[in-house]
């Protein structure tokens, strides 16, 4: 079900479900062409999607509302999707985001990341130049939003990163209608199919309880997989202390003040005690920190990482992950197509991540698209 959209907001035309074509100048739907860059909204006037947003060397630029979604450059005006470090720089001189987006940004970059911010709701809109723009749930990570950007009866969304699994540390992502949808393509490829979350926990669970004399190490970036990774362990029953790294706690600080109950959470050192007290237990940490001394100071620990990619062998192998664990907080395969179906766009834009085999669904599925090859956002870090 489509979300219920700013009263400042005309919905813009469906897809009409004429029968359109392939060729080699682009999808034809008879009455007019629709290639990168145009469109038609009813029997309107003609508008470039490119006037309304287009990448540049900083990131989408939007030329009648002056600012960036997600620059990857310092920019006078950027508008924040989530918190991961290849989305949310510091040095801009305005910010609009989430609160909780905000948020994170000072808990990393310090409360001065920006000159000025400002707090913008799920659902909400605000007026910049000759544009309104409005934020939506993403499913991502806390505080995640698409951001849906319209003027003169045309409507872009970028989603950012997103997923469509039950997350129980953030808002599920709720799709948006529009003309454009502007999408990852991590995991696009038919061969990503992810297992289901809960299966996963269990695997660890049962590792624990198969080797209770061995530490459990499970490598989850810091902003979003680690909390997910623990409130799925409590979900499933688990309730002795999970052992933190340093570097998580201030996130994990800020999930709890949130209302997202983590359960007991330790640090993981060794400051009192010795080894063997972390025999059978759980402790999370950043993949980085696996390859220092930090990770040999547990007793035979059975290193496990939690990404989409360790449904890849060869990287589970080349990593030394002996349990891996396929939790990603991106779209699989299966994910990325539904949600075009459903939002059914006039045009998908497609970014960061495997652009070639979706822009080809697309093309096979009456769906005019094309990869915008944006630069600066990582692809690994799930």
């Amino acid at each position: 079900m489509f979300v219920s959209l700013p009263a400042c907001l005309e919905p813009p035309a469906r897809r009409t479900g004429l029968s359109l074509t392939l060729n080699r100048t682009g999808l034809s739907a008879g009455r007019q062409e629709n290639v990168f860059g145009k469109g038609f909204y009813g029997t309107g006037t003609m508008m470039r999607f490119d006037e309304l947003l287009h990448p540049t060397p900083k990131g989408l630029y939007c030329p009648p509302g002056d600012f960036y979604i997600d620059p990857v450059k310092p920019v006078d005006r950027a508008l924040i999707t989530h918190g991961h470090a290849d989305h949310a720089r510091p040095g801009h001189k305005a910010v609009l985001a989430t609160r909780q987006t905000l948020d994170i940004m000072a808990l990393r970059y310090g409360a001065d990341h920006a000159d000025s911010t400002e707090i913008i709701a799920y659902g909400s809109s605000r007026t910049i130049g000759d544009v309104s723009v409005s934020f939506h749930p993403a499913g991502h990570v806390l505080g995640s939003a698409q951001i849906a950007v319209c003027c003169n009866g045309r409507r872009i969304v970028a989603s950012g990163d997103y997923k469509r699994r039950d997350d129980p540390t953030c808002i599920s992502f709720e799709p948006v209608q529009c003309d454009v949808f502007i999408t990852e393509a991590t995991f696009a490829l038919p061969v990503f199919r992810h297992p289901d979350d809960r299966q996963e926990i269990q695997k660890l669970l049962s590792s624990v309880v198969q080797f209770p004399e061995r530490a459990h190490l499970v490598g989850a970036y810091a902003l979003g997989k680690a909390q997910r990774v623990i409130a799925l362990l409590r979900e499933a029953g688990y309730d002795q202390p999970v052992f933190i790294h340093g570097a998580m706690q201030k996130l994990c600080d800020y999930y709890q003040s949130e209302g997202i109950d983590l359960g007991p959470l330790q640090p993981a050192t060794l400051e009192k005690g010795n080894k063997g007290d972390f025999a059978g237990a759980i402790i999370v940490g950043p993949p980085s920190a696996f390859a220092d001394k930090w990770a040999r100071r547990f007793p035979d620990p059975i290193a496990a990482f939690a990404s989409g990619w360790m449904q890849i062998r060869q990287r589970a192998k080349q990593r030394g992950v002996e349990l891996p664990l396929i939790l990603s907080d991106h779209c699989d395969w299966d994910e990325l197509t539904t949600t075009i179906k459903e939002i059914a766009p006039e045009e998908v834009w497609i970014t960061h991540g495997r652009e070639d085999a979706l822009t080809r669904w697309c093309e096979l599925n009456n769906y005019t698209a094309r990869p915008l090859s944006l630069v600066g956002y990582e692809e690994d870090g799930d």
